[in-house]
């Protein structure tokens, strides 16, 4: 089992940076595929920015590619994702999420992933 704790939540003006953190405890974090997650006000929790196990592979939704950066520190069990160029339409609770696997590509499906944290919400101001 592995427990997901999301942090660096808040509220920005659009343009503006975030970085949001997620520490895993409870096991090593080392093999897991792990993943950013988002759900709005009225909508469905999307994908958002996956990694691999190795960090040497990423994946983001079309709407944030070029202004998000999704990144790990497995000593440190950590993962993050930077956010830049905020947007209104950004608003959303942000989750992490895992699952203990090597797949060939990093799933998308919120289905796919057994680990979630709490989430952290973030709000862009216009």
């Amino acid at each position: 089992q592995v427990q997901l704790r999301e942090s660096g939540g808040g509220l920005v003006q659009a343009g503006g940076s975030l970085r949001l953190s997620c520490v895993a405890s409870g096991r090593a974090f080392n093999n897991y595929v792990a993943g950013w997650f988002r759900q709005a006000p009225g909508k469905e929790r999307e994908f958002v920015a996956g990694i691999d196990w190795s960090g040497r592979s990423t994946s983001y939704a079309d709407s944030v590619k070029g202004r998000f950066t999704i990144s790990r520190d497995t000593a440190k069990n950590l993962l993050y994702l930077q956010m830049s160029s905020l947007k209104p339409e950004d608003t959303a609770v942000y989750y992490c999420a895992a699952d203990i696997d090597y797949p060939a590509t990093i799933p998308v499906s919120r289905r796919y992933y057994d680990y979630w944290g709490q989430g952290t919400q973030v709000t862009v101001s216009s």
